[in-house]
C-alpha cells in the first residue's frame, strides 16, 4: 500500500532509483531506464553493475518496488529522518553507516540500534562520557551513553523511574551495552559520600559474567541468563544502591556443552588458577581433565586469559565485602561440581543397577569439599527412595538414571549457588537510605531459533513476546501523544498485536498450563503432552503441527515460526532432584553448603503495579489462578511469575530501548551480512517501529526550519509576509494538492511518507535551473573576457611594433648628434689646454711675489706683538699689587666691624636668653612645676648660703691665723737672721697649704654629709608618704586628683596650642578674603592645621569674586538670563553667609579664650620673673662680698709671693665652684622640665617622693587646683564650641531634608503630568542636573588649579625659609655648654623602613583570620595587589629577624592550612581561586627572592639583598607553597572549564555567527523530540559573544588581583586548549555539524577569538597553537575532497590532526544539499595511504621505520579488506 502511494505521488519516470528483492543481498538497488505507465507488467531496470533486467509487476505477487531515498539522506543517524521508510532503506542506511563510517549506533525513533563491531572501539572513555553528559539526545551522534543520559535526565526532570531494555541475539553485544550504560550512571551519578556504591555496582559485572556467561558458537561471552538491575538514586540523584533480579539461568550448560562451546567461565578461571597455593585443597588441575569442562572440546577463548579474569573476579568479591573465607567456600562448591562430574558410575551385570567405587578420588574430593558423608552420597547416587501410602522402598537405579541424577544434582547445586551469590551481591549493594527513584537496566535474551529448539528457547521467545507487546504499546502511545500535543486530527493506527500468541502460551489451558498439568501426572510423558497440545490448539492461528513429526509443535511468533522439540520439556519443567541427596547436603558440616539448600519461604505475591499512566493490555483468555502452595512450583510457573513482575515494573517506568544486532555469524570485525541483519531487525521490532511511524506522519518539520529549507520555492510576495507559519501554509497548498499528505500542527508540519522527498526534488530542480542560469551567465562572461584579452593583445602587438620603428629612427638621429658633439668637444679640449698652461705660469709668478711682501709685513707684526705682551705683563703686576693692598685693608675693616657686630649680637642673645619670653618658650605649659622647682631652688640656695657662711667663717679663721702668723713672723724676724727667715716662711707656707687642704677635705665632707642627709630625708619622706597613703584615703584621693588635673592640664595645653594655630590660620584666611592686593606673611603656614573645624576655601572665595566679575562684565540683564550663573551665585552667597556667621562666633570665642590664657600666663611669668630677679641679686651680692673679702685678705698678706699665689689659687677654685653652681642650676631647670613633660608616664612612688621632697607636695597640689579652675573654664568654652558645631550639623540635616521634600514634590508633579509633559519635564530636569554637574566640575577644576598655584607659592616661601635658616646656622657661632643643655626639643629623623611587621604570638589566629579566612577579594582589589602576601612576608621577615623558628613554622603552617580551607569552601568561585593563586604565587616568589634561591636573586639590588632572610632557609616551605600554587592553579582551570563547558559547543558550533550560512536538513525523531527544552537558558542560548565576554571577565579578574602575567597567559592558553578540545571532541561525535557551512562558521569564530587575544596583548604563538587542531579541522571541512591531489593537500595541511581524526571527520562529513558531494570511500583510503607515507617519511631510525611500516601496513590492510 505504501509503495502504491509512493508511485501515485511520484510516477516512475526514467532515472528513478528503486529497491528490488535479491536472494543474496536481500535488497538490491536499481535505476528505471524506461518510464512506467499504469497497466504495464514489466519494469525496465538497470542494476549498479550496468546490467539491465526486467522486473515483472503483478497485483498479487510482485508489487511496485520501493523507492530509494536521495543521497543526501543516506547515512542519517536517525532512520526516521528518511523520506521513504521501508525495510531496504533501513537496511541500506545501517550498512552504509556500519561499513563506510564505522558507526555502530543508529537511532530508529525511540530505539537505539547497536551493531556489534567484534572489535574494541575507543569510544567509551571517560572523556566521551563527559561529552555526552548534559547533552540532548538529538544533539550528539547515536551512542549508548546518549540513551543513558536521556534516562538520567528524564528521571531528574519528570521524577519518574526509568528503564533501559537491552535485547538481541546471543553475541549481539547486550551484556557490553548494559555494562557501558551502568558505567555511565556510575560516572555521572557517583555517590555523594565515600561509600563507593558506584564501584560496587560496576564490580558486580565481572562476578556475574564469571558465573553466568559462557562461550557459545555465536558469542565468546554469551549471557546464559537474564538480569534486571535497578540502580537507586537519592533526591540529589546520586547512586545510593542497586538491586539485581535474574531470570532463567541455563542450568543444563553445567553438565552439557555443544561442540566448540564452553561451560561457565568460573570453572575455567578456577582451573587456570589451580596452581596457586591457597587452592591446593581443591585438588584441581587442567580443565581438560574434567568432564563438565571438556565436553565442548575447546577450553580456550582467543584473546582471553582466564587467570587474569579470575584475579579480577576475586577483586570484585573483595570490593563487595566477601572476604577470603567466603570466597574459598564458594570456590570449594564450584570445585566440588567439577569433581562430581568426574565420578565414575559403573553398571552392574543385570543392567538395572550400578555402583561407585569407594576408591574413586573425585567422590572423595566431592565429599571433603562439601563436608558431607562419603558413604551416604555413594549410596544415594546409585539408589532412589519410593514412598507409597503404606511403605517406603529403596530402588536401584540404572547407570543412565544414576548419571542423570548426578547431573541433576550438579545443576541444582550450581543454581542454588548462583542464587546465593546474587542474593549477597544485592545485600552488598543495598542501602538504608531512602530511595527516591531508580533506573533499571534489563539485559535479557533476544528472540532465538535454532535447528533444535527446546524448553529454554520456548521460555526465551515467550519473554520476547511479552517485551514486544510492551514495546508496540509504548511506540503507539508516543505516536498518538505527539499528534494530540500538536492538535492535529488522527485516526487509530493499526499495529501488530501479539496478544493471541501470548494467550496461546500463558492463558488457561495454554501451553504452559498443559505442561504443568502433565508434570503432575505420575506417568506423564512428553509425547502425551504433545498430543494434548494438538488436540487443544490445532485451531489456533498461532499454533501448527508439523507434517512429519508427532513429537514437536510450531508456534508462530511475531518474528518468525519456531518449531520446538517436545523431548525434555517435562523433565526441565519439573527440575527434579532426589530428596535424599538434598538431605545429605543439608547435613553438611559447612554452614554455607547447609544454607544453600534450606527450605526458603514462598515467593511473595508481586506488588501491585504503579499508578503511573501506561497502556494496559487485557488478555483475550483469562490467566489461570495461582496453584496451591502445597504443590511445588514448576520452572515454567516460576518463570511466568517473574516475567509478570518484570512487566509490571517496566510498565511503571519510562522505557528506553536498545536493540543489539549481530552483523555476521563469523565474528569478523566490521563485516555485514544483510540476511542475518534483516532477520534480527524483523525479530527485534525495529521494522515494526518503522511501520507504525510510516502509517502516520513520519516526517516532521518546525515552521522556522521548513521556511529556511524551502524558501527558494517561495515567491517574493510570500517572503514579504512576516508570519512564517502562514507562508509555509501557502507554499504547501500550492505545491501539494492532496491535503491528506500533510497536516499543520501547533509548532510543526507533519508529512506523509515520501512527501519530503518530493519537496526535496522540487528544491533540487529549482537549484538546478538556477545553476544552469548561473552557468550560462558565467560562460558568457568568460567568452567576453576572452575576447577582450585577444583585442588587448592585438593592440599591444601594434603598439610594440610602432614603438620599435620609432626607436630605430630615434637611434639614427641620436648617433648623428653624437658625432657632432664629439668633434666640438675635441676642439674645445685642445684650445683649453693651451690656455691653462699660460694661466698656470702667470699664477706661479704672482704667488712668489705676493709671498715676499707678506713675509715682510709678518715680521713687523711679530715685533709689535712681543712689545705688547711685555707691556701687558708689567701693567698687570702693578694693578694686582694695588688691588692686594686695597683688599687687605677692606678685610681688616670688615673683621673689625664684624667683631663689633658679633659682640653686640652675642650680648643681645645673652639678654634674650635670660629674658622671661625665652623661658616662656622653653617652659610652655610648665608654669606650675616651675613654681615648685623655684621653691625647691630657694631651699637649695639657702643650703648654698649656709655653705657660703661657713666659707666666710673659714676665711675669717684663716685671716686671724694669717694675722697671727704675721705677728709671729715679725717676732721671728726680729729674733733670727735673714737666713732663717726664709726657711721659716717656707714651713709656714707648707703648713698653710696643709691647712687649706684640710679645709677642702672638710668642705667635701660637709657636702657629702649634706647629700647623704638629703637622701635620707627623701627616704624618710617617701616612707612617711607611704604610711600616710596607707592610713589616709584622703591623701590617695588627692594624689589621683592631682594626676587627673595634671593630665587634663597637659591635654588643654595641647588643645590651646592647636586652637592658637587655628586662630592664626583663620586670621590669614580673613586677610586673604579682603579684595585687592594680598600678601601672605612668610612665617605663616597656609597648608592647614590639624584642627577638626572647617574653614573657608580660598578657591571658593576666588570663585565668588570671579562670578561677580563675570556679572559685571556681562551686565545685569544677561546675567539674569543665565540661569546657571544665577544658581552659582545664589549658592555661593548662602555658603559664604553661613561660613561668615560661624567664623564670627568662633573668632569671638577664640579671642575670649586667648585673652584669659594670656592674662593668666603673663601674671604667672611676672611673678616668676620677680622671684628669679630677687634671687639673682642676692646671689650676686653674696658672690661680690665673698670676692671682696678674699681680695682684702689677700692684699693684707702680700708680703710673701707664695702666700699670694695660694690665695689666688683659692680664689680661682671659688670662681670655678660658682660657675659649676650656675651650670648645675641650668641642668636642674632642664631636668625638671623633662620631668614635667614625662609626668604622664611616671606614676611610681619614686616620683611622688621626688615631688614631696622638702614638703612641697601640698604646695604643688594647691597650685594645680588653681590652674585646674582656669582649665575648667577653657573646657566649658570648648564644650560650647562643640555644641555650636552640633547645631550647625542639625542645620545641615534640615537643609538636606528640605531638599528631599522638594524632590518628592517634583516626583509627585511628574506622576500627575501627562506622558508628553513628563518627557518634557524630565528633559528639563536632566538639563538642569547636567548643568549643575558641569558647574560643579568646573568649580572643582578651578579650585584645584588655584590650590596648585597656592601650594607652589607656599613651597617657594618654605624653600626660601629653609635656605635662610641654613645660612643663619652656618653664620651663627656655637653656643656655650649651658645653652645646649637647655635644648629639650627632639627633632624626628627620616626613618629607613626595614619592611618588617611585628605581631604577637597570641594574635596569629586573628592575623590569619583577617588576612585569609575572612578576606574578601573585593576589599583589597582597589588597594595594593597581593596585599595579604606582602603582609605575611613582612611577618615572616620579622620572625626571621628575631630568630624565632617556632613563629615562622607556626605562621606558614597556619597560612597554608587556612588557604586550603578557604579554597575548599569556595571550590567553585573563580574570583576567590584567582585571588589566592595570585597571593600564593607572590608569597612564593618573595620567599624565593629573599630566602636563598639564586635564580631569583640574580636581579636583586643591594637594598633588596639587605632584606634577605638571615637565619632561616625556607626551601621546604617553598616546595610546599609551590605544590599549593600548582593545586590552586589546577582548581582555577577546573572552575573556569566548568563555567565555560556549557558555552563552548553552543558558541563555537551551534550559534549562527554568520546567519546566511545556516542550513537545515530533514530531522529524525530524536531531533524532533528532545528531552530538554532550550527555550529558557538551554545550551542553544549561548553565543560567541557570551563566550568571549566570559573570557574577558576571567582576564580582568586575574588582572585586578595582580596575578603574574606568565600565569595569566598560561591560564588563557589552557582555556583555549579546553575550548579546542571540547569543540574538536564534539565535532568528532556529531555528524550534523560536519559540513562546509559549519567549517565557515568555525573559521569565523576562531578569528574572533584571535582578535580578542590581540586586543588583550595575548596573541602569542603558543596560545594560537592550542587552537591549531580545530583550525585545521575547519579547513578540512572546507577544502575540496575528491582527487588524489586533494588528499595530498589535506595531509600536508592537517599536521596537527591524527590520521584517525581526519578519517573520522571525513566519514562524518555531511552535505547539506544535493550539490555537495559525499566523501567517497576511495578518497578516505587515499588519505590513509598518504598518511602511511607521511609516517614513513618522518621515521629516520631503522628500528622506528620497521615498526611504523608494520603498523601502517596492518592498518592499511584492515581498511582495504574490512571483511
Amino acid at each position: 500500500f505504501m509503495r502504491t502511494l509512493d508511485f501515485l505521488s511520484h510516477p516512475c519516470i526514467s532515472y528513478t532509483r528503486v529497491w528490488i528483492p535479491d536472494p543474496d543481498e536481500v535488497w538490491r538497488s536499481a535505476e528505471i531506464i524506461k518510464d512506467y505507465k499504469d497497466g504495464d507488467s514489466i519494469l525496465h531496470l538497470k542494476l549498479e553493475d550496468e546490467t539491465t533486467t526486467e522486473y515483472p509487476i503483478g497485483p498479487k505477487h510482485n508489487q511496485l518496488p520501493f523507492l530509494r531515498n536521495p543521497d543526501i539522506l543516506v547515512g542519517e543517524n536517525d532512520l526516521t529522518a528518511l523520506s521513504y521508510l521501508h525495510e531496504p532503506a533501513v537496511l541500506h542506511n545501517l550498512k552504509v553507516r556500519f561499513l563506510e563510517s564505522n558507526h555502530i549506533y543508529t537511532y530508529c525513533g525511540i530505539v537505539l540500534v547497536a551493531i556489534n563491531p567484534y572489535e574494541q572501539l575507543h569510544i567509551y572513555g571517560e572523556e566521551v562520557i563527559n561529552a555526552y553528559s548534559g547533552q540532548n539526545m538529538g544533539d550528539m551522534d547515536p551512542h549508548i551513553f546518549a540513551v543513558a543520559e536521556e534516562a538520567y535526565k528524564q528521571m531528574a526532570r519528570d521524577e519518574k523511574n526509568q528503564s533501559i531494555i537491552v535485547s538481541g541475539e546471543s553475541g549481539a553485544g547486550k551484556t557490553v551495552s548494559a555494562k557501558y550504560a551502568m558505567r555511565f550512571f556510575a560516572t555521572v551519578g557517583g555517590s555523594a559520600n565515600d561509600t563507593n556504591v558506584e564501584e560496587k555496582v560496576l564490580a558486580s559485572s565481572p562476578i556475574m559474567e564469571a558465573i553466568g556467561n559462557a562461550k557459545t558458537t555465536r558469542n565468546d561471552n554469551s549471557s546464559r541468563f537474564g538480569k534486571y538491575i535497578q540502580i537507586g538514586f537519592d533526591r540529589r540523584y546520586h547512586i545510593i544502591g542497586a538491586n539485581m533480579r535474574t531470570y532463567l539461568l541455563e542450568k543444563s550448560r553445567v553438565v552439557f556443552q555443544a561442540e566448540d562451546e564452553r561451560n561457565y567461565h568460573i570453572f575455567y578461571q578456577l582451573c587456570a588458577s589451580s596452581s596457586l597455593p591457597e587452592f591446593k585443597d581443591l585438588a584441581l588441575s587442567n580443565a581438560e581433565d574434567f568432564t563438565f569442562t571438556s565436553l565442548g572440546e575447546n577450553i580456550f577463548i582467543e584473546g582471553v586469559n582466564d587467570a587474569k579474569d579470575f584475579k579480577k573476579t576475586r577483586e570484585a568479591f573483595m570490593l563487595l565485602g566477601k572476604d577470603y573465607f567466603h570466597q574459598m567456600s564458594i570456590f570449594k562448591i564450584i570445585a566440588s561440581i567439577l569433581h562430581l562430574g568426574n565420578v565414575e558410575i559403573c553398571s552392574e551385570r543385570d543392567g538395572e543397577s550400578c555402583r561407585i567405587s569407594r576408591d574413586d578420588p573425585h567422590l572423595q574430593h566431592f565429599s571433603d569439599l562439601l563436608g558431607i558423608e562419603l558413604e551416604q552420597m555413594e549410596h544415594w547416587l546409585c539408589h532412589r527412595k519410593l514412598v507409597t501410602s503404606t511403605e517406603t522402598y529403596v530402588k536401584n537405579m540404572s547407570r543412565a538414571q544414576a548419571s542423570n541424577a548426578r547431573d541433576a544434582l550438579a545443576k541444582h547445586i550450581y543454581a542454588h549457588l548462583f542464587d546465593w551469590i546474587v542474593e549477597h551481591i544485592n545485600k552488598a549493594l543495598h542501602t538504608s537510605t531512602k530511595q527516591h527513584s531508580f533506573i533499571g537496566v534489563l539485559d535479557i535474551y533476544g528472540f532465538e531459533t535454532f535447528e533444535i529448539n527446546s524448553f529454554e528457547q520456548f521460555c526465551i521467545n515467550y519473554a520476547n513476546e511479552k517485551l514486544q507487546q510492551q514495546f508496540n504499546s509504548h511506540v503507539f502511545k508516543l505516536e498518538q501523544e505527539e499528534y494530540m500535543k500538536e492538535q492535529i486530527p488522527w485516526t487509530l493506527i493499526d499495529f501488530y498485536d501479539n496478544q493471541p500468541c501470548i494467550d496461546l502460551i500463558e492463558a488457561k489451558l495454554g501451553i504452559l498450563d498443559l505442561l504443568d498439568e502433565e508434570c503432575k501426572v505420575p506417568k506423564g510423558t512428553d509425547q502425551n503432552w504433545a498430543q494434548k497440545l494438538y488436540d487443544r490448539h490445532t485451531s489456533s492461528e498461532h499454533f501448527q503441527k508439523p507434517r512429519m513429526s508427532n513429537r514437536s509443535f510450531i508456534v508462530i511468533h511475531f518474528a518468525d515460526k519456531v518449531e520446538y522439540q517436545c523431548d525434555g520439556f517435562l523433565e526441565k519443567n519439573r527440575d527434579t532432584v532426589y530428596e535424599e541427596q538434598i538431605n545429605i547436603l543439608k547435613a553438611s558440616k559447612f554452614q554455607l553448603v547447609a544454607d544453600l539448600f534450606q527450605d526458603g519461604k514462598d515467593v511473595a505475591a508481586p506488588p501491585s503495579s504503579s499508578k503511573a499512566s501506561r497502556i494496559k493490555v487485557r488478555a483475550a483468555i483469562p490467566a489461570p489462578k495461582a496453584p496451591n502452595r502445597e504443590h511445588r512450583k514448576t520452572v515454567g510457573h516460576q518463570f511466568r511469575s517473574s516475567l509478570h513482575l518484570l512487566m509490571e515494573t517496566l510498565n511503571a517506568t519510562t522505557p528506553h530501548y536498545v536493540r543489539c544486532i549481530k552483523p555476521n555469524d563469523c565474528k569478523e570485525a566490521f563485516s555485514f551480512d544483510s540476511r542475518r541483519a534483516v532477520q534480527q531487525l524483523r525479530a527485534c521490532g525495529v521494522l515494526e517501529t518503522i511501520r507504525i511511524s510510516a502509517a502516520g506522519y513520519p516526517s516532521r518539520w518546525t515552521y522556522p526550519d521548513f521556511f529556511n529549507r524551502y524558501r527558494v520555492l517561495m515567491k517574493k510576495t510570500d517572503l514579504a509576509i512576516g508570519d512564517k507559519k502562514l507562508v509555509c501554509k501557502k507554499l504547501l497548498e500550492t505545491l501539494i494538492k492532496d491535503p491528506d499528505k500533510f497536516q499543520f500542527g501547533k509548532t510543526k508540519i507533519f508529512f506523509r511518507a515520501g512527501q519530503v522527498a518530493y519537496l526535496e526534488k522540487l528544491r533540487a530542480d529549482k537549484f538546478r535551473s538556477a545553476c544552469i542560469k548561473i552557468q550560462k551567465t558565467v560562460r558568457g562572461w568568460l567568452q567576453r573576457i576572452r575576447y577582450c584579452k585577444i583585442l588587448k593583445s592585438a593592440i599591444t602587438l601594434q603598439r610594440y611594433g610602432r614603438g620599435f620603428l620609432a626607436r630605430r629612427y630615434a637611434e639614427h638621429l641620436r648617433l648623428t648628434r653624437a658625432a657632432l658633439i664629439c668633434q666640438k668637444q675635441y676642439r674645445m679640449v685642445h684650445v683649453r689646454r693651451e690656455y691653462l698652461r699660460v694661466r698656470k705660469a702667470v699664477v706661479t709668478i704672482q704667488a712668489f711675489t705676493r709671498g715676499m711682501f707678506i713675509r715682510r709685513l709678518y715680521f713687523q707684526f711679530l715685533l709689535h706683538h712681543k712689545a705688547t705682551i711685555i707691556q701687558k705683563a708689567v701693567r698687570g703686576w702693578l694693578v694686582r699689587k694695588k688691588f692686594m693692598r686695597a683688599r687687605d685693608a677692606a678685610i681688616v675693616i670688615q673683621c673689625a666691624y664684624r667683631r663689633l657686630h658679633a659682640k653686640r649680637e652675642l650680648k643681645q642673645l645673652k639678654i634674650e636668653a635670660r629674658s622671661v619670653e625665652h623661658f616662656r618658650k622653653l617652659n610652655t605649659g610648665m608654669e606650675n612645676k616651675i613654681v615648685q622647682l623655684q621653691r625647691k631652688m630657694d631651699d637649695q640656695s639657702k643650703e648654698y648660703k649656709n655653705q657660703n657662711e661657713q666659707m666666710v667663717v673659714v676665711n675669717k679663721t684663716l685671716n686671724t691665723e694669717v694675722n697671727k702668723l704675721n705677728k709671729e713672723l715679725e717676732v721671728l724676724r726680729s729674733r733670727q737672721g735673714s737666713g732663717n727667715e726664709l726657711t721659716s716662711l717656707r714651713e709656714e707656707v707648707e703648713n698653710l697649704k696643709a691647712e687649706l687642704e684640710e679645709a677642702h677635705v672638710q668642705r667635701k665632707r660637709l657636702e657629702e654629709e649634706h647629700s647623704s642627709e638629703k637622701h635620707e630625708l627623701e627616704q624618710v619622706s617617701v616612707g612617711n608618704l607611704d604610711q600616710e597613703l596607707s592610713v589616709s584615703q584622703k591623701e590617695a584621693l588627692l594624689q589621683t586628683e592631682l594626676n587627673e588635673e595634671r593630665q587634663r592640664y597637659q591635654n588643654l595645653l595641647k588643645e590651646f596650642t592647636r586652637l592658637e594655630q587655628r586662630y592664626d590660620n583663620l586670621q590669614e584666611e580673613v586677610s586673604l578674603a579682603k579684595p585687592g592686593h594680598r600678601r601672605i606673611p612668610s612665617n605663616q603656614s597656609s597648608l592647614g592645621s590639624d584642627s577638626n573645624y572647617t574653614s573657608i576655601s580660598m578657591s571658593e572665595v576666588g570663585d565668588t569674586e570671579d562670578s561677580i566679575q563675570q556679572v559685571e562684565e556681562m551686565g545685569l540683564e544677561k546675567a539674569a538670563m543665565d540661569i546657571s550663573l544665577f544658581m552659582k551665585l545664589q549658592k555661593r552667597v548662602r555658603e559664604l553667609e553661613q561660613e561668615r556667621k560661624r567664623l564670627q562666633t568662633n573668632l569671638e570665642k577664640m579671642e575670649d579664650l586667648t585673652m584669659r590664657i594670656h592674662l593668666s600666663t603673663c601674671f604667672f611669668f611676672f611673678l616668676q620673673r620677680q622671684e628669679l630677679e630677687s634671687e639673682n641679686k642676692k646671689l650676686k651680692n653674696d658672690l661680690n662680698e665673698l670676692r671682696k673679702a678674699v681680695a682684702d685678705r689677700a692684699s693684707e698678706g702680700n708680703s710673701s709671693n707664695e702666700l699670694q699665689e695660694s690665695y689666688s689659687l683659692l680664689l680661682g677654685q671659688l670662681k670655678a665652684a660658682n660657675e659649676e653652681l650656675e651650670v648645675r642650676k641650668e641642668e636642674v631647670l632642664v631636668l625638671r622640665t623633662q620631668i614635667v613633660s614625662n609626668s604622664k608616664q611616671t606614676e611610681t612612688s619614686q616620683d611622688w617622693g621626688y615631688l614631696n621632697e622638702d614638703g612641697e607636695l601640698g604646695l604643688a597640689y594647691h597650685g594645680l587646683k588653681q590652674v585646674a579652675r582656669l582649665l575648667e573654664a577653657q573646657l566649658q568654652s570648648q564644650t560650647r564650641q562643640y555644641s555650636d558645631e552640633l547645631e550647625a550639623l542639625h542645620t545641615q540635616i534640615e537643609l538636606l531634608r528640605n531638599d528631599l521634600e522638594k524632590k518628592q514634590e517634583q516626583l509627585s508633579q511628574i506622576v500627575a503630568l501627562s506622558p508628553e509633559d513628563k518627557v518634557e519635564f524630565s528633559v528639563q530636569l536632566e538639563i538642569t542636573r547636567l548643568t549643575n554637574e558641569n558647574l560643579d566640575m568646573k568649580e572643582m577644576v578651578e579650585k584645584l588649579d588655584k590650590n596648585e598655584r597656592k601650594l607652589k607659592k607656599q613651597l617657594r616661601i618654605y624653600m626660601k625659609k629653609v635656605q635662610e635658616l641654613e645660612a643663619s646656622q652656618t653664620m651663627q657661632p656655637s653656643r656655650s655648654r649651658g645653652e645646649l643643655t637647655r635644648q629639650v626639643t627632639v627633632q624626628r629623623k627620616e626613618k629607613d623602613f626595614e619592611g618588617m611587621l611585628e605581631y604577637h604570638k597570641d594574635d596569629e589566629a586573628l592575623l590569619v583570620k583577617n588576612l585569609i579566612t575572612d578576606m574578601k577579594p573585593n576589599a583589597v582589589s582597589a588597594t595594593v595587589p597581593c596585599l595579604p602576601a606582602y603582609i605575611l612576608f613582612m611577618c615572616i621577615r620579622h620572625a626571621d629577624y628575631i630568630n624565632d623558628d617556632q613563629k615562622v613554622h607556626s605562621l606558614l603552617t597556619a597560612t597554608i592550612n587556612a588557604i586550603k580551607k578557604v579554597l575548599k569552601r569556595n571550590n567553585n568561585d573563580f574570583e576567590m581561586t584567582s585571588f589566592w593563586l595570585a597571593n600564593t604565587s607572590r608569597l612564593l616568589h618573595c620567599l624565593k627572592q629573599y630566602s636563598g634561591d639564586e635564580a631569583f636573586m640574580t636581579q636583586n639590588t643591594p637594598k633588596q639583598n639587605e632584606h634577605c632572610l638571615k637565619n632561616f632557609d625556607l626551601a621546604e616551605y617553598r616546595q610546599v607553597l609551590s605544590d599549593l600554587s600548582i593545586q590552586i592553579y589546577q582548581q582555577l582551570i577546573k572552575v573556569a572549564e566548568a563555567i565555560m563547558q556549557p558555552m563552548i559547543v553552543s558558541a563555537m558550533l551551534e550559534s549562527d555567527s554568520i546567519p546566511s550560512l545556516a542550513a537545515v536538513k530533514p530531522m529524525g525523531y530524536r531531533n524532533r523530540s528532545s528531552s530538554m527544552d532550550c527555550e529558557s537558558g538551554g545550551p542553544g542560548s549561548y553565543t560567541l559573544e557570551v563566550l568571549i565576554r566570559q573570557l574577558g571577565q576571567f582576564y580582568s579578574i586575574m588582572g585586578d588581583h595582580g596575578l603574574d602575567p606568565e600565569i595569566g597567559q598560561q591560564v588563557i592558553r589552557q582555556l583555549f586548549y579546553s575550548i579546542n578540545a571540547v569543540t574538536l571532541n564534539n565535532l568528532l561525535l556529531r555528524k550534523d555539524v560536519c559540513s562546509w557551512s559549519t567549517g565557515m562558521q568555525l573559521r569565523y569564530n576562531i578569528s574572533q577569538m584571535e582578535e580578542w587575544l590581540r586586543g588583550r596583548n595575548q596573541h602569542r604563538q603558543e596560545t594560537v597553537d592550542t587552537m591549531l587542531p580545530i583550525i585545521q579541522a575547519a579547513q578540512l571541512l572546507q577544502v575540496k575532497k575528491k582527487t588524489s591531489q586533494d588528499a595530498e593537500a589535506i595531509c600536508s595541511l592537517c599536521t596537527a590532526l591524527s590520521s584517525p581524526q581526519i578519517v573520522k571527520i571525513l566519514n562524518l562529513y555531511t552535505p547539506l544539499n544535493e550539490f555537495e558531494e559525499r566523501v567517497t570511500v576511495s578518497f578516505i583510503r587515499d588519505i590513509q595511504v598518504q598518511m602511511v607515507f607521511v609516517c614513513l617519511s618522518e621515521c629516520s631510525v631503522c628500528v622506528c621505520v620497521c615498526v611504523c611500516v608494520f603498523h601502517c601496513f596492518f592498518f592499511l590492510f584492515l581498511s582495504f579488506f574490512p571483511y
